[in-house]
């Protein structure tokens, strides 16, 4: 009897150490504000990722949301990428937790709109939500949901399944890595087309305003020569009249004789008479 009542004792004072220790965590919590719950979940997330970072994400790039120029912003990005740069996997995460005296308790459907425009916003392939809301749902207990029936490529997970759901992601992608490399190649490709195409446009476009000027400037000179060959033709046919009324003339005087000058007057045709015999009488 001595020595059950002792390990009773025993027991019921580990019970209630146990018991002390579970309140006095309770009221820490309930201390902590909004903002350092949910910072405490998000250090323990980043915690645990950088204790695999260099052996397991030595190319993944893994921090802070920080820009909300769209109106709101996740909590991280993560993104890892091959030897050649081309990205793997991306995924934006959010972190909810909530102290147990809260009185308005949250759902984790509550975040789903905003963790998927903040998805989409900065280009990321998946949403994970990091959350210790609903923490007597048997759903989101089992570890990993896919709520992708609701918002696409979306999943939720408890804490202690945040680096699996990583490795999950990673790997699932590295099986169309190869694809990624192709479709890469065939953008750069395209890039390339489309640079050819844009030069050889500005080429065209640059050709045919100089052969535009140019044709002006010939048109022009058509002009000017089409002026010059009138004046030209205008002075032509005046030399010619001119030649043809000093041709008129010259005929005219070629034609003129004494009969004619002397025809119907009298007087000078008694003057020539007159030169005449005194030239006879001479020879």
């Amino acid at each position: 009897q001595l020595a059950e009542k002792s390990l009773k004792d025993r027991y019921e004072a580990q019970l209630k150490d146990r018991d002390d220790q579970i309140e006095r965590l309770r009221d820490m919590k309930a201390r902590l504000s909004t903002k350092m719950v949910g910072e405490t979940l998000e250090q323990h997330c980043e915690t645990e990722f950088n204790r695999l970072r260099a052996t397991a994400f030595a190319r993944a790039y893994f921090e802070k949301d920080n820009d909300a120029s769209g109106g709101s912003k996740g909590d991280y990005i993560f993104r890892d990428h091959d030897d050649q740069g081309t990205e793997i996997v991306s995924i934006m995460f959010e972190m909810k937790n909530e102290a147990d005296t809260t009185a308005t308790k949250k759902r984790n459907e509550d975040f789903f709109r905003e963790l998927d425009k903040d998805r989409q916003a900065k280009g990321c392939e998946y949403a994970v939500l990091v959350s210790l809301l609903e923490a007597d749902s048997e759903l989101y207990n089992t570890g990993i949901v896919d709520v992708s029936y609701r918002y696409p490529k979306m999943y939720v997970v408890r804490p202690q399944f945040f680096i699996p759901m990583i490795t999950l992601l990673r790997n699932a992608a590295m099986n169309s890595l190869q694809y990624k490399n192709e479709l890469a190649l065939v953008k750069a490709q395209n890039i390339d087309i489309t640079n050819f195409e844009s030069k050889l446009e500005a080429f065209k476009t640059g050709f045919e305003r100089n052969y535009e000027l140019a044709s002006r400037q010939f048109t022009k000179a058509i002009d000017e020569i089409d002026k010059s060959i009138d004046h030209l033709q205008k002075t032509k046919d005046a030399l010619l009249s001119a030649d043809r009324n000093l041709r008129l003339a010259n005929n005219k005087a070629q034609d003129v004789t004494i009969k004619k000058l002397t025809h119907g007057n009298p007087t000078m045709k008694a003057k020539f008479a007159e030169i005449e015999i005194s030239e006879d009488s001479v020879d």
